[in-house]
């Protein structure tokens, strides 16, 4: 259903890459649910390329974690080629060049969606990737800087001329950051001017605006970033309803707290358990929308430091019932359609 030059899948659906969020033990949460494209935690090029540690240890995966994208952050071509060295060997099938990020500490370096700026950049910075490994190399873009200068398009083409195999955009400039409405108009614009694959990115948060986003862009894939957060089930979800299958019920507290305890125990696992603990917190306010009188518990979570610790409160949902209807999706999603 979606080709990226020699990795075919069987979904429409990709697991975007998330700074300090899309780490191993999400990736494989999400692939439980549906996700075959799922894309680590943002890379910065230059940190690779002199060897940081911790940096390193984003690009640990394992078994049955493919196929796997790695996304650089980075204006330097010398630091891109030389991170791009770094990943010889290693089971990766994707690579991305982010110039989407809007964070202020990003741009300021000319990085991320800075790059929208300067088209002839993200050429200069494709083709050295393109050239330096031979797995399909993408793009993240955003709608343009600011709605004066909306040139996703030629920064797109750009992209492809320089051997792109994908292009993904998020239908935002980069003065909206992740405010206001998603300009589906402009991904179609992007869609109709290339002839490679384009994947939509903005507000896929329900079955739903995934399709919606398929059907008003025309685009050939969805990248779920925000909507997969606390959400893992998202990607089985959208790939039934996309199929044309009826939409399915909202996961229960029972369903939600099992899923909560798998994450949990795979953070610790794979960050040690204080790492593993403090890193899951936010997983858990994420989790834990839609339990009603929660607060408390949130407050606990927050202050846990083993996983015994946030198994406990975890385990003392159990008492806690649920607002009705769908508290992952109900009040965004409502946001979203109306405009």
């Amino acid at each position: 259903m979606l080709s990226i030059g020699n990795v075919h899948l069987g979904s429409q659906l990709v697991l975007a890459p998330l700074a300090g969020i899309t780490d191993l033990p999400l990736r494989m949460l999400c692939r439980e649910f549906g996700c075959e494209l799922a894309f680590s935690t943002m890379i910065s090029a230059r940190s690779l390329a002199w060897s940081n540690i911790k940096t390193e240890k984003m690009l640990f995966t394992e078994q049955g974690d493919r196929p796997l994208g790695i996304q650089f952050l980075g204006v330097d071509p010398e630091m891109l080629a030389r991170a791009a060295d770094k990943l010889a060997g290693l089971p990766y099938d994707m690579l991305d060049l982010n110039a989407a990020c809007p964070v202020a500490k990003v741009v300021r370096k000319g990085e991320g969606a800075c790059l929208m700026k300067e088209p002839k950049k993200i050429y200069e910075l494709v083709k050295v990737l393109v050239e330096r490994t031979s797995v399909p190399v993408t793009v993240k873009l955003r709608a343009g800087w600011d709605n004066a200068s909306r040139n996703a398009c030629e920064a797109a083409l750009r992209a492809q001329d320089a051997g792109a195999s994908a292009v993904f955009i998020h239908g935002r400039t980069r003065a909206q950051e992740y405010r206001g409405r998603v300009q589906y108009e402009t991904i179609r614009e992007v869609k109709k001017a290339l002839s490679i694959p384009v994947i939509g990115s903005g507000d896929a948060f329900s079955p739903r605006l995934i399709k919606r986003m398929l059907d008003e862009t025309g685009c050939d894939g969805v990248a779920i970033a925000r909507g997969a957060l606390g959400n893992p089930w998202l990607f089985q979800e959208a790939n039934a309803f996309l199929a044309g299958k009826p939409e399915q019920d909202r996961p229960g507290p029972a369903d939600i707290l099992a899923v909560m305890r798998n994450h949990l125990d795979r953070c610790c696992s794979f960050h040690g358990e204080a790492l593993g603990t403090k890193l899951f917190r936010k997983f858990f306010s994420w989790y834990s929308k839609g339990f009603l009188n929660i607060k408390p518990l949130r407050i606990r979570a927050f202050a846990a430091c083993s996983c015994n610790d946030m198994m406990a409160v975890i385990d003392a949902m159990e008492s806690l019932g649920m607002e009705p209807g769908a508290p992952v999706y109900a009040s965004r999603e409502a946001d979203v359609i109306e405009t």
